[in-house]
């Protein structure tokens, strides 16, 4: 390892383990030996801990299911200039952009959920994300005008999809697509499909925080802690988890400073704005892919959008923390279908 990328993985490390929001607190799988392979993905730190007595099995199954996520990278990341969905987002105002297999069912699963959460998810944000410096650095607030600008690019509506050839088209300039909210969950589903292709039942797929567990019966359950989002040197609650996936979106995972203050970078589609009320949301549930887009969903929604989930997502629930305007110290905490108490 180059002594930059050493620097950048170890970097990866502190900020995995000392500012994540979920953290894998017991992970043992009976008597069965383990392997964990971590590595820098999609802009965080990504591990991978399989479980089987054949090291070879092991071995192959990790190659493999890093091979995944490393493609779902390369084809989904705004920050490599040579990703698929760079180039989609350079092009598709001007010409129909033909997309691969992989990318096309990523975006046809952002559609699906900006159609379920009524617009709530959209990853057609990325130039509100922009403007408001989550992708380039800015000192002063975007101006009411900027922001008014901005929004008449935004909105899942602009973008054409043609399920004949599988080719995208923006239908107004400046649109831009960010699967931020939505790829780290994709991938966790398909790590998954792969390691169970190559042999292994049991793992724990760990994405920045989007984690998935896989768990054979007679295994015992993995557990998950949820950092306090007000202390966040503290666990605030412990998960069991079976064969499922979690995802927390939260106002401190990452964000901006501008003008001393701090702002979430989840915005509101509808207002231009970054949601202010919410402290974090956690989804459970059996697929990665809807735990990422729904956290994301409901911290924007709240929570008639989490009832909502719950009766249309069977074994899902929805964790709530809201500021707590008459005590900061105590936030307002809901619970919602698996997580009722």
């Amino acid at each position: 390892m180059q002594p930059k990328q050493k620097i950048l993985f170890l970097l990866g490390i502190v900020l995995a383990f000392c500012g994540g929001i979920l953290i894998p607190l017991w992970m043992r799988s009976g008597h069965l030996p383990s392997r964990t392979r971590d590595f820098p993905v999609m802009g965080t730190l990504g591990s991978l801990t399989v479980y089987g007595r054949d090291e070879k099995v092991r071995e192959e199954a990790l190659d493999r299911a890093q091979a995944v996520i490393r493609e779902i990278e390369s084809r989904c990341s705004i920050f490599r200039p040579d990703s698929e969905l760079s180039r989609l987002n350079a092009t598709a105002f001007q010409e129909d952009f033909v997309c691969s297999p992989l990318l096309w069912e990523v975006l046809c699963e952002a559609k699906r959920f900006y159609e379920f959460s009524d617009g709530a998810f959209d990853v057609t944000v990325k130039p509100l994300m922009t403007l408001w410096g989550f992708h380039r650095k800015r000192s002063t607030l975007p101006s009411d005008k900027e922001i008014a600008e901005i929004m008449k690019k935004i909105g899942f509506g602009k973008v054409r999809l043609n399920p004949e050839n599988r080719s995208v088209r923006f239908l107004t300039d400046g649109v831009g697509i960010d699967l931020g909210g939505i790829a780290k969950g994709f991938a966790l589903d398909k790590a998954a499909e792969a390691l169970r292709k190559n042999g292994i039942e049991n793992a724990v797929i760990n994405l920045g925080g989007n984690i998935r567990c896989m768990t054979s019966t007679g295994e015992t359950d993995r557990i998950i802690g949820i950092r306090d989002p007000v202390h966040t040197e503290k666990v605030f609650e412990r998960i069991p988890m079976r064969n499922n996936c979690i995802s927390t979106s939260g106002d401190y995972e990452r964000y901006v400073v501008i003008e001393g203050k701090h702002y979430t970078h989840i915005l509101h589609p509808r207002t231009g704005h970054p949601v202010s009320d919410m402290l974090s949301v956690t989804i459970v549930t059996p697929r990665g892919v809807d735990s990422d887009a729904l956290s994301t969903a409901v911290f924007i929604r709240g929570e008639a959008f989490a009832e909502k989930i719950c009766r249309e997502f069977p074994e899902t629930g929805v964790l709530m923390i809201r500021r707590n305007p008459a005590d900061p110290e105590k936030p307002l905490i809901t619970r919602y279908g698996v997580f009722r108490r």
